[in-house]
């Protein structure tokens, strides 16, 4: 019976030990490993088929040190870019960001082949540019610039690319300086150079008061 006593002492503290102490510092180091901002991005209410394949890349630190973060998505869509471009201001709309249309927020040379807007939320703000599949930019991109001894492109055939490509890029707000004025300026123009007295004037007595 004694025995029997101890193992189940062993296994109720061995069960208490690992919920309060294991499983905290597992989730712990997991959330820890997750950034927020890309998890945001995960929880975005969009079609699957309007993210498919994300890609992430993250540069700076999450503390300003030196150089904010800079996140960066870019994902595919099976569909074509007006029909994503509106899948994704709706979603980003309905996660708390709002559209950023100052004359800041640069509009796209070509609007019939991209799409950007700019959204603020809190202390982030995001750019979001969405356009031609990058089947498509190879394409063009092989047609201006033809691989040398090679047979020119030929023209692709309706249906075999398409879609849309998506690239969504997040910062910090104190980072973004579009629409800021520099309220501190260096100074401006050159400091001219000190000019010395003419020495000759300095070598010649000088008149008394009459």
């Amino acid at each position: 019976m004694r025995t029997q006593r101890r193992l189940r002492l062993v296994t109720l503290v061995s069960l208490a030990a690992l919920v309060l102490l294991v499983l905290p510092a597992f989730f712990g180091v997991r959330a820890m490993s997750t950034d927020p901002v890309f998890a945001s991005l995960d929880r975005l209410a969009v079609g699957t088929w309007a993210d498919k394949a994300p890609k992430d890349q993250e540069f700076g630190s999450a503390l300003c040190i030196s150089e904010c973060s800079f996140r960066e998505r870019e994902a595919a869509s099976d569909r074509p870019f007006p029909e994503t471009a509106t899948e994704y201001s709706q979603a980003l709309s309905k996660a708390g960001w709002t559209q950023w249309t100052a004359e800041a927020c640069e509009k796209p040379s070509r609007p019939d082949e991209e799409s950007h807007s700019c959204w603020r939320q809190d202390e982030l703000t995001l750019d979001l540019f969405v356009g031609l599949p990058g089947c498509a930019v190879d394409h063009f991109a092989a047609e201006l610039n033809p691989p040398a001894g090679e047979a020119p492109v030929e023209p692709q055939e309706p249906g075999e690319c398409t879609g849309s490509s998506v690239r969504i890029k997040v910062q910090n707000t104190i980072a973004d300086t579009r629409g800021k004025t520099d309220t501190a300026p260096g100074p401006l123009g050159e400091t001219p150079e000190p000019t010395l007295p003419d020495t000759d004037s300095l070598l010649s007595p000088t008149p008394q008061a009459s």
